[in-house]
């Protein structure tokens, strides 16, 4: 494992474990869990991952590191979408969309969850040639 992967995942069980207590911006950016249902497993998955606002809905961004493949996550989303989100203490069901490049939201979304994490997308996009969509959560009633 790498080590920002390690970080990662630290930073992930100190969020689960305070029940969000600790964790929302333990790294100097907001951070959500996203919990999906793995589409092989039906288990329970829970990834932590920076977000930018869309008006009352939430936008996360599937570029695994710049990875070649595409996050797991954002494969079992896309086979069940019905998620979990955790932002700081609160806990609600949400639906999720993915928005592909080339939808007219796209660009904007992007250039908020980009300039959220540091440029760290536009980084990302350069290291893979795999389109790297945004999922927009979208709260339940």
């Amino acid at each position: 494992m790498k080590p920002y992967q390690v970080l990662l995942r630290l930073h992930e069980s100190v969020y689960r474990r305070t029940r969000g207590w600790l964790g929302h911006r333990l790294i100097g950016m907001p951070t959500l869990l996203l919990t999906t249902r793995g589409r092989r497993t039906g288990r329970e998955r829970t990834r932590a991952l920076v977000y930018a606002a869309s008006g009352t809905d939430l936008a996360v961004v599937a570029s695994n590191g710049g990875q070649d493949a595409p996050p797991a996550w954002l494969l079992n989303l896309t086979a069940d979408p019905r998620v979990t989100v955790r932002l700081g203490r609160h806990r609600y069901a949400a639906t999720a969309r993915v928005v592909p490049p080339g939808d007219d939201r796209y660009d904007a979304l992007l250039a908020r969850c980009d300039a959220v994490n540091r440029g760290r997308y536009s980084q990302h996009r350069q290291m893979t040639s795999r389109p790297i969509p945004v999922v927009v959560l979208e709260r339940m009633a």
